[in-house]
């Protein structure tokens, strides 16, 4: 059975046709027709969570791993908006989601009528594509909505992946369905582009490339890609060449600089303007490190090239000279094989400073006092080889940049507006989508905002939460600014008594807790070899007021032996 509204039967032939099986749904009535068609239909497979916040993330979640649209519906009104948060954050990180939502008819809207707001374009500032569809069972609604149908799953997915949003009308009956069919919508197909770089271009670019003594290649927020792995280590191997990457770009090419904040806070000016690029090379999403970024915003690059296929090419530090449209594997298969060697002393200058921290590193670890710091490091030591990890934003994704993995880990973060709202909702999506053991590493505020994130049937024996709760945001102790107002605890920080049992017990949840570093080694132990059939929640109570002391007296050991 299926509605017995064409544009229903239209939506889901195409999608149909486009391949996209995940939808998750939230509950109300104006959007029944689409439930119930989706439901009965076997190619869909369908999920329910209450909170639209929570079920677009959740549903960002599972497009992230699959790499592919992700459908989400709603009813009418608010519940609209409340997806808001999620869009912004996949537009930012490229990840296509098919928002569909239910609307009330054009005559009803601004009528005062329940439920009714103005929809129309409604995310316009974080959207790829947005359609208004209509209503109406004639040749010529349909061949009009099949077009803009076509138009927003196409730009999901070409030239890059991002949200689009489908917006459906609808009078009532809303329940009425049907055995038969309307004959089916046209499918516009899209064809990629060869992605080949203009022969002008790849000589200038060689040109420049085969004469600068000191070139950066620094990576963003990426998906694992063994062969940019293979290419990135090929070209590291040249003396002139610079790899910086951060835990959330998934690059694991051995030359390559992983840790750069222990780098670039520790080194003196003269060093610094030895590290300045004559050319900078970037691709990827957004950069986590702020002193990378404040370091080449003072000591510009003559030459920034940033790589994308599509989208925006973002000037992040206000020196970008040439955008390269085309996906990196693309432009380092017609690059590499035309490069050469230069002779230059800029890669053993980083890795000799980069040497000199290691040691600094691993003696104040040794040395710390029970803290968020120390959480981390014993997280690093414990989480499982060949595993997911999933970081929460402020605090959790910073300290994962200052560690060495010798782990085979899939990192990831809601790094594209960095807000703390739905990290626990895409982790659970991730893990539910992937059935692979993904580890979240959360912040107490972030969690209990996200908390709906936990509600719902889809939370299985994969997914691992080490929540870290130190009474509140314990970042702004850390950023210049906050830390000096009366303001701090009540208003910055919210420091809050809360602990996560009951929201363990509430939504079936594994529970452990942790409150001295004692418990550390057996609490990280319970989390990844507890037999059940449940997510697992380690909560690991810190000192409030001590860990931005021991990250500051961190920066301040690696300059010291």
């Amino acid at each position: 059975m299926i509605s017995d509204k064409r544009v229903v039967q239209d939506l889901l032939h195409i999608l149909k046709h486009k391949e996209v099986q995940s939808v998750v749904i939230s509950p109300g009535s104006r959007n029944a027709p689409l439930t119930i068609s989706f439901n009965q239909d076997p190619h869909y497979e369908c999920l329910s969570v209450p909170d639209e916040r929570s079920a677009a993330f959740f549903a960002m979640g599972m497009a992230q791993h699959q790499q592919n649209p992700v459908a989400i519906t709603c009813t009418s009104g608010s519940a609209a908006l409340n997806y808001y948060p999620a869009i912004a954050e996949a537009f930012y990180q490229k990840i296509p989601l098919v928002v569909i939502t239910a609307d009330r008819p054009k005559k009803m809207i601004d009528q005062g009528d329940g439920q009714t707001i103005r929809q129309e374009n409604v995310f316009a500032n974080h959207i790829r594509k947005s359609v208004n569809l209509l209503e109406g069972e004639s040749e010529e609604v349909s061949f009009y909505n099949s077009r803009l149908i076509n138009e927003a799953l196409n730009t999901a997915v070409y030239p890059d992946p991002g949200p689009v949003h489908i917006n459906i009308p609808f009078d009532e009956p809303l329940y009425n369905t049907t055995e038969e069919r309307y004959p089916e919508p046209r499918i516009i197909e899209v064809s990629e582009s060869l992605n080949k770089i203009p022969q002008d271009d790849l000589e200038r670019f060689v040109s420049k490339w085969n004469t600068a003594k000191k070139k950066m290649i620094l990576v963003g927020v990426s998906h694992p890609n063994e062969k940019l792995d293979e290419q990135i280590t090929q070209l590291a191997k040249d003396e002139s060449v610079v790899v910086f990457t951060e835990t959330t770009s998934n690059l694991s090419a051995p030359n390559a600089f992983p840790c750069i904040d222990r780098v670039i806070n520790t080194i003196t000016k003269e060093e610094l303007l030895e590290l300045k690029p004559d050319i900078l090379l970037t691709f990827g999403g957004l950069i986590v490190s702020k002193m990378i970024k404040a370091f080449l915003r003072e000591n510009k690059a003559a030459e920034h090239w940033h790589i994308a296929k599509g989208g925006y090419h973002p000037d992040t530090f206000f020196s970008l000279t040439e955008s390269i449209y085309a996906d990196p594997e693309a432009f380092f298969d017609s690059f590499l094989p035309q490069v050469n060697a230069v002779n230059s002393s800029y890669h053993s200058f980083t890795k000799k400073l980069d040497d000199a921290r290691e040691p600094r590193h691993d003696k104040y670890l040794s040395n710390i006092p029970f803290s968020d710091f120390k959480v981390f490091e014993k997280l690093v030591e414990h989480i499982p080889n060949q595993s997911t990890l999933q970081l929460g934003n402020s605090t959790p994704v910073r300290y994962a940049q200052l560690f060495k993995y010798n782990k085979q880990l899939k990192n990831f973060s809601n790094r594209g507006t960095s807000g703390i709202d739905g990290s626990t909702s895409t982790a659970a999506g991730y893990a539910y989508s992937s059935k692979e053991l993904t580890t979240l590493v959360t912040g107490d505020v972030s969690f209990f905002y996200d908390s709906n994130g936990l509600w719902h049937q889809y939370l299985n024996d994969k997914l691992r939460i080490v929540l870290i709760n130190n009474g509140g945001g314990g970042i702004f102790r850390v950023i210049k600014g906050p830390d000096t107002t009366q303001e701090l605890e009540q208003f910055f920080e919210t420091e809050h008594n809360l602990n996560a049992k009951g929201i363990a017990d509430t939504f079936g949840l594994e529970y452990i807790f942790a409150d001295q570093e004692a418990d550390l080694d057996s609490a990280f132990e319970k989390l990844y070899n507890t037999n059940t059939n449940k997510a697992v929640l380690l909560e690991v109570k810190t000192p409030q007021k001590d860990n931005d002391k021991v990250l500051k007296q961190y920066f301040e050991a690696l300059k010291n032996d």
